[in-house]
């Protein structure tokens, strides 16, 4: 009997919509790169193999066409849609989930939520800095609990937070609580741009 421990992949979600922000997230620059550029390779340094979950018609675009991809099966389920879809890639492998929209995450918070890993929980996932709660878009999901969230999913339960709330999940606090502060909208992306031109 295998008693191993599920693999870890990395899955960055670049499928949102981006309405908030009115253009897309993930090609935005920060540091002289498109924030996909710069998060693709945080999670390339920490994991064996990752991925970027898509949708159809972002296949070809600019910097996607050039990465690794799982395109999203579903539509109108938000970041499900590409949590569900690389499970179902790779039903198999656990995954290191990120948001494309963590301008100030670093390798270091990456690395303390690996060692923190417990493969035996549904997820391991730092607690906000702002209301304690499970930050599902930087977490390891392992596979029972994305299958939970597929069936969550098919009773119209979308939220990947409200899952991992419901689920057995680790809880660890971030050693960086900025460092998971996301960019939504253009305020949230002037703020964050101002703290990066402060800290040079």
């Amino acid at each position: 009997m295998n008693t191993s421990p599920p693999p870890i992949q990395g899955l960055l979600l670049t499928g949102g919509a981006s309405r908030r922000m009115g253009q897309d997230k993930a090609l935005l620059a920060y540091r002289g790169e498109s924030q996909l550029t710069h998060a693709f390779g945080l999670l390339q340094s920490v994991v064996p193999r990752a991925f970027i979950s898509v949708r159809e018609d972002q296949r070809e675009g600019e910097v996607r066409r050039e990465l690794p991809q799982i395109v999203d099966r579903q539509h109108d389920i938000g970041p499900a849609a590409g949590i569900l879809a690389a499970h179902e890639a790779y039903p198999d492998a656990a995954w290191l989930v990120l948001a494309c929209d963590l301008p100030l995450l670093n390798r270091e918070t990456l690395l303390a939520l690996l060692d923190a890993r417990d493969p035996s929980r549904d997820a391991t996932a730092f607690t906000s800095a702002h209301d304690g709660l499970p930050e599902p878009l930087c977490a390891i999901w392992e596979p029972a609990a994305i299958e939970r969230l597929a069936a969550a999913v098919a009773t119209g339960r979308v939220c990947p937070r409200k899952n991992l709330i419901a689920g057995d999940t680790l809880l660890i606090p971030p050693i960086d609580p900025e460092a998971l502060d996301n960019a939504n909208s253009p305020d949230e992306r002037a703020a964050i741009l101002q703290r990066l031109e402060s800290a040079l």
